[in-house]
């Protein structure tokens, strides 16, 4: 049922054709990116479960779902490596993964779950490998992780809401090192206080400005009239190309 959902969508992104959705737009872009780069023409109508796309291209875009769903596995064992020190503890994690059904069952379709989970995960590990670095403050490698972590932030809340709960466990966790850092007498205020601002740029600002960065994309992407129309006023609208209202005059 949701591999038509949102295969659909990514026909519309091809046809840039404008449509409304309660997920925010990036699984569905890159879905439609992913369909549009291996050869998907976006003509397959999605109409109901199990219909056969005969010629049309589907493999890419279930592929690329595939892909991110595979890469859960290193996130995991890495994941645990980095947390326990422990190569039996990473090696048993990355095997529950590999054969665990509903994992495999979620990333062999299009879908949005495997995007989610793939910035979900990337998020925890790039959390967990700055903490490691909390030895090197401001070197390259620390600034490298903390800035991943707020992409993979603005990934996992632009695919769907619930990516907020990770924003919540990374929050909590930055809230905990700062405290820890507040309460060491080795280190001045301005030191404090370059540590506050690192994260509030790479951890706030950054996520937010991807976040706002992906609808400027999708707004523009989608200059079509579609289904979604009726979801916005008049004078949005009148800028889609082939709704009653393209291009008509319309007062404040």
């Amino acid at each position: 049922w949701d591999e038509t959902h949102f295969g659909k969508m990514g026909s519309y992104y091809i046809n840039r054709t404008f449509f409304f959705d309660v997920h925010p737009p990036l699984g569905k872009m890159l879905i439609g990116l992913a369909g549009y780069l291996s050869g998907y023409d976006g003509t397959f109508p999605f109409q109901k479960p199990g219909d056969r796309y005969e010629q049309h291209n589907y493999v890419g875009m279930r592929g690329f779902c595939a892909f991110l769903g595979s890469c859960l596995v290193p996130f995991a064992y890495l994941t645990v490596l980095e947390l326990s020190k422990s190569l039996p503890a990473a090696l048993l994690t990355a095997f529950i993964l590999i054969f665990d059904t509903g994992c495999i069952t979620l990333s062999q379709y299009i879908l949005l779950d495997p995007i989610l989970m793939f910035f979900l995960m990337g998020a925890v590990l790039s959390m967990v490998k700055c903490n490691n670095c909390a030895d090197k403050p401001f070197s390259a490698t620390w600034w490298f992780w903390l800035s991943l972590t707020g992409v993979n932030l603005a990934g996992a809340m632009g695919v769907k809401f619930v990516g907020l709960f990770v924003v919540l466990l990374v929050g909590l966790n930055t809230i905990c090192d700062l405290w820890d850092l507040l309460g060491n007498l080795n280190l001045s205020l301005v030191v404090f206080g370059k540590h506050l601002l690192a994260r509030v740029l790479c951890l706030i600002v950054l996520p937010l400005a991807l976040y706002m960065a992906m609808f400027a994309v999708h707004f523009t992407v989608l200059n079509r009239s579609g289904p979604g129309d009726g979801f916005f006023s008049s004078a949005f609208q009148s800028q889609l190309i082939g709704n009653n209202l393209h291009n008509v005059s319309i007062p404040e």
